[in-house]
């Protein structure tokens, strides 16, 4: 699917978890170290299964990101329960350090948009460490609401709606 917009044009391509191992685990690795200054908690052989079940499931959710023949990104969309309502979420929103605060992430979040429109949810959900300041104020950009800390502190719940 490519997204055409101000000049920029983005693809997105379906994880192949097989073909795409290497990168899906560069970027799931930076964005563990943005977020909590490591990645030594970060299970891969658990992430892989993760990966694995869910691009069966949402196979358009789960995308690479291409601008000019170069992937710059990642996203990882599904829709879930929460509190006994369907909601979308967020797993992963990424984009390389170079490509970061250039407008780029809003073209992800219309992706994210009409992925979670196609599969008629309103509201999605995210999680963001506290420490990661310059993703929390992306997402309040984009009109989303901090909701409370989970996982004992170490991630803030935040919501957006559609």
């Amino acid at each position: 699917m490519n997204k055409s917009q101000n000049g920029v044009e983005l693809n997105f391509i379906p994880i192949k978890p097989d073909k795409h191992r290497d990168i899906v685990i560069r970027f799931r690795r930076d964005s563990y170290r943005v977020s909590f200054g490591t990645d030594h908690n970060l299970d891969l052989d658990e992430y892989l299964s993760f990966l694995n079940e869910k691009v069966e499931k949402f196979p358009a959710g789960f995308v690479l990101v291409e601008y000019e023949d170069e992937v710059i990104g990642q996203l990882e969309l599904s829709v879930r329960y929460y509190n006994g309502r369907q909601i979308g979420y967020v797993h992963l929103y990424y984009l390389i350090p170079s490509k970061r605060g250039k407008g780029l992430g809003e073209k992800l979040q219309e992706y994210a948009e009409s992925f979670f429109k196609k599969h008629g949810v309103s509201e999605f959900h995210l999680r963001v460490s506290p420490t990661n300041k310059q993703a929390r104020a992306f997402y309040r950009k984009l009109g989303m609401e901090e909701s409370g800390l989970e996982v004992d502190g170490k991630v803030i719940r935040m919501i957006g709606q559609i």
